[in-house]
């Protein structure tokens, strides 16, 4: 019995070690587990961050590739005589129509509204000082007047004229309280007295006191009216008209013609198709827009901006290629030395210099190409 008894108790003896020798197998893959798990998550977490900071490095390469650099030389990318560089406009635009325009008329007539406005203030630019005594003064009319203002009896500074004569609209509230509205009623060559209280908020010398002003009415300025006998003595020579009715058509057609131009050039550029920009030129002009944008300054989001950059250079270069092509194809001709010898004698050779240093010739060169050929247009349908 007793050999029975030890031999159970070795088998015992042997499961407990083999277990124990589990345990630590197990326990051993659990570790190697964990640190595998630890291994790959650490992997995880780099490959993350390595991500980010390509993602951050390769925008920050790409603004650079992309930022434009502000300019001001307005010639960059022309020829001397004001066409964009290495650009075919024979190919590069699909032309509008430009000579079969159909043009509504109620879209570019003059309407009365302007003509009268226009009139009028012509007329108001004539205004003279008319002294009739059969004159009223009404609200919103011109006066001209001299005053010697007291306080107490005394003159105070600032309050006298000194007989120079001072234009006054009535209405306009330029003078203290309701000194203005006083001389409705009046007539010129009257003295009237007006009678005013300063504000509190006025100077510490008149604030909040009552004053007396002595008020000489020397007369109301007037415009003349439109008639042929003035025209013919203002306007005739600067208008080349000689009379009302001459004037007023004058009126209504530079009317025409400025919503006709409106419309031609409107016209041709939305239905004229660009098929190929010159790279080189819109650059050029992104770097002149980025510039009067202040160089670009407080930018939330530089990729987005340079796509508004590059669409607002585009629509620009769209114009000049337009109206280059339209030249082009009416065979137009620019003398740009003769324009230049024009420009001198009219403004001087001092102003002919401060242009070209400023803008370049070439850039001259265009604006005027730019000009004849929107004169052309306008010409085509006036």
């Amino acid at each position: 019995m007793a050999k029975k008894t030890a031999k159970v108790d070795e088998n015992t003896e042997v499961s407990k070690s083999k277990a124990k020798r589990e345990a630590r197998r197990k326990q051993v893959e659990k570790e190697k587990r964990q640190k595998l798990v630890s291994r790959t998550i650490g992997t995880i977490v780099s490959a993350v961050v390595i991500l980010a900071i390509v993602a951050v490095v390769g925008r920050q390469l790409y603004i650079l590739a992309i930022r434009t650099t502000p300019g001001t030389d307005y010639s960059a990318g022309l020829t001397e005589d004001g066409k964009i560089a290495n650009a075919d406009m024979s190919t590069a635009v699909t032309l509008a129509d430009y000579k079969n325009i159909s043009i509504p008329e109620d879209e570019v007539a003059a309407t009365a509204e302007e003509v009268d406005d226009e009139i009028n203030s012509t007329l108001e630019s004539y205004k003279d000082l008319n002294t009739d005594t059969n004159l009223v003064i009404a609200d919103g009319d011109e006066v001209n007047i001299d005053y010697v203002g007291t306080v107490d009896g005394v003159e105070f500074d600032g309050g006298n004229s000194g007989g120079a004569g001072y234009d006054l609209t009535i209405g306009s509230g330029s003078f203290v309280d309701d000194f203005e509205q006083q001389l409705i009623g009046h007539k010129p060559g009257e003295e009237v007295t007006v009678e005013v209280t300063f504000p509190e908020n006025y100077s510490e010398e008149l604030a909040g006191k009552d004053a007396s002003f002595a008020v000489t009415i020397n007369g109301i300025q007037k415009a003349p009216e439109l008639t042929d006998e003035f025209v013919a003595e203002n306007l005739s020579e600067s208008e080349g008209v000689s009379t009302a009715a001459e004037y007023r058509a004058k009126v209504e057609q530079d009317f025409r013609e400025e919503h006709l131009n409106d419309y031609l050039t409107e016209y041709v550029t939305e239905n004229s198709t660009v098929n190929t920009y010159p790279k080189k030129y819109v650059k050029a002009v992104k770097s002149l827009l980025k510039n009067s944008d202040g160089q670009g300054e407080d930018i939330d989001d530089e990729i987005e901006y340079e796509k508004e950059l590059t669409q607002r250079a585009e629509e620009d270069v769209k114009e000049s290629m337009v109206y280059q092509a339209i030249f082009e194809d009416a065979g137009l001709a620019f003398d740009a030395e003769a324009h230049f010898a024009e420009m001198a004698e009219e403004s001087g050779e001092e102003y002919v210099e401060s242009i070209k240093e400023r803008y370049g010739a070439p850039y001259v060169a265009q604006s005027e190409i730019r000009q004849m050929a929107i004169d052309y247009l306008v010409d085509l349908y006036k």
